[in-house]
């Protein structure tokens, strides 16, 4: 017999995996302790789970995996066979559909009209309070990304508008933006894109508390302080209009003591996400919902219940260091909408974490 941690070693599927397919009839333990409630397996549900793992992989649906696994054991293998072969040609349907629709998209911008970008020529100078500066680099480093894919987010972004300046950065995954006050300049939007080593050759010059002089000419931008200058090119790239990805849905707010709620995070319940892709480690989550009285429980099963919000558990903990605060504020609403982590003292400071889809 074997326990549920060495199934899941065994065989390639989570243990929050086997409990689910447990409670749905799929695959169900061949012996449940009644005291402990420990569920062990016998030594020929092993081939079994091991096609469920495959058959998860594949993006099976869970009814044609249930007539699967029934049909799998038998002589007659004919039923298996036509539910792979159908499975198959869904699949090959659904990417040949794909295909042609990600043609028509790349014909609608090779057809669209692109003005030519123009260089920045007016020279912008501002003040900017250093600490305000330190924290809010502080606040929205962590999210910058690293996918030399995606090279427009591997950078922070500096938007300077009416006398403030918004520095912005994610990978996709989570998004972090804060916000300090400037003075000197009150002309137009000015956008660029700092790439990470020089937002960390700026950070390093941000030790004062006088305010420190920011330049842009051009694409480069330069930085001065009392304890030096750094200056360097920025990304010759657009910034996604991060502005319209933070306008979420309201959710149910609770505020949290930071440090208490990180230990129970570090300490508490994870499920794995079985998603990842070929190659990858299965990403540890925190499933995540406010209770009743404002409170953020941390789940502990992904089905038991459809209004836990599942996140990254080492992003999760990268947003409460960025928060900075004693106490933040944890917006949670639909498992499909971004939890968003927010200073109770600064509305323009916060974290968005992308939800992460369970697969069942």
């Amino acid at each position: 017999m074997r326990s549920i941690g060495e199934m899941a070693r065994d065989s390639g599927l989570s243990v929050s995996a086997l409990r689910f397919y447990d409670r749905v009839g799929v695959l169900v333990p061949a012996w449940v302790d009644p005291v402990s409630g420990y569920r062990w397996y016998g030594p020929e549900q092993v081939e079994e789970a091991r096609l469920l793992a495959r058959l998860r992989r594949a993006a099976m649906p869970l009814a044609d995996i249930r007539l699967v696994l029934a049909g799998w054991s038998g002589t007659d293998t004919g039923l298996v066979r036509r539910l792979l072969q159908a499975h198959l040609c869904r699949l090959e349907a659904g990417l040949s559909d794909a295909r042609e629709e990600f043609s028509a998209l790349r014909a609608l911008l090779d057809n669209r009209e692109k003005p030519m970008p123009s260089p920045r020529t007016a020279a912008v100078r501002l003040s900017v309070p250093a600490p305000e500066l330190a924290d809010a680099l502080d606040a929205v480093r962590f999210a910058a990304g690293r996918d030399p894919e995606l090279p427009m987010l591997a950078g922070v972004l500096f938007d300077i508008e009416g006398g403030t300046l918004d520095v912005v950065a994610t990978d996709r995954y989570r998004m972090a933006v804060a916000r300090t006050g400037t003075s000197g300049y009150d002309g137009t939007r000015v956008q660029l894109v700092v790439p990470t080593p020089l937002v960390d050759a700026m950070r390093a010059l941000l030790s004062g508390e006088e305010p420190v002089r920011l330049a842009v000419d051009g694409d480069r931008v330069t930085l001065e302080s009392g304890a030096g200058q750094t200056a360097g090119p920025c990304l010759d790239h657009d910034f996604p209009d991060y502005r319209r990805l933070v306008r979420t849905p309201d959710g149910s707010r609770a505020e949290v003591d930071t440090a208490a709620f990180r230990e129970a995070v570090v300490k508490g319940p994870v499920v794995t996400d079985d998603a990842s892709g070929p190659g990858e480690p299965a990403a540890e989550l925190t499933l995540l919902q406010v209770t009743g009285d404002a409170a953020v429980a941390l789940g502990d099963d992904r089905g038991s219940d459809r209004n836990q919000v599942a996140v990254n558990r080492a992003y999760l903990l990268h947003a409460l260091d960025a928060g900075a605060r004693d106490r933040l504020t944890l917006e949670i609403g639909a498992p499909t909408v971004p939890v968003v982590i927010r200073r109770p003292d600064d509305e323009h400071t916060f974290t968005l974490l992308m939800p992460v889809r369970l697969e069942n």
